[in-house]
C-alpha cells in the first residue's frame, strides 16, 4: 500500500546579501506527504488538515511546509491524495469502521467531505 498528499507550494527566496538579487524571488514547487496507513497514528491527516479538497488553515499549512523546506512560503494548496488501489481500499474500510470520528453517515461522505474529487487511484505504487 502506498499513498501521498500533494501540495503545491509557492516558496520565496530571499537573498541575505544586500549585492545579490534573484529572479524569480518566488517560485512553485510541488511537495509530497507521505500518507500514514490506515488505522496507524497519523492516517487522520486528511480529517484533520482538509476540507473539501483544500487545505483548511493555510497559515497552518504555510508554517508546516516552511519547516519542511527551510525556505519562506507564500502559499501552500491542496492537489490530491494520490494513492494505489490497495491503500485507497485500505482507507476505504478505514473510515467505514470509524464513522464516529467524521460526523458522517457513509464512506463517500467522508471522503467528499475532506478530499473533495482531489482522489488519484493510480496502477501500481503511487
Amino acid at each position: 500500500m502506498d499513498a501521498e498528499y500533494v501540495f503545491r507550494v509557492r516558496v520565496r527566496i530571499d537573498p541575505a546579501g544586500e549585492h545579490v538579487r534573484v529572479d524569480p524571488a518566488t517560485f512553485e514547487t510541488t511537495l509530497y506527504r507521505r500518507a500514514d496507513p490506515p488505522g496507524d497514528e497519523g492516517w487522520l491527516f486528511f480529517r484533520d488538515n482538509l476540507w473539501r479538497g483544500e487545505v483548511n488553515d493555510e497559515k497552518h499549512h504555510r508554517a508546516m511546509a516552511e519547516e519542511a523546506l527551510d525556505v519562506p512560503v507564500d502559499s501552500v494548496a491542496f492537489s490530491a491524495l494520490r494513492t494505489d488501489e490497495a491503500y485507497f481500499d485500505g482507507l476505504k474500510a478505514e473510515i467505514a469502521e470509524s464513522l464516529d470520528l467524521f460526523n458522517a453517515d457513509s464512506v463517500s461522505e467522508v471522503i467528499s467531505k475532506y478530499l473533495g474529487s482531489s482522489v488519484e487511484v493510480q496502477e501500481g505504487d503511487a
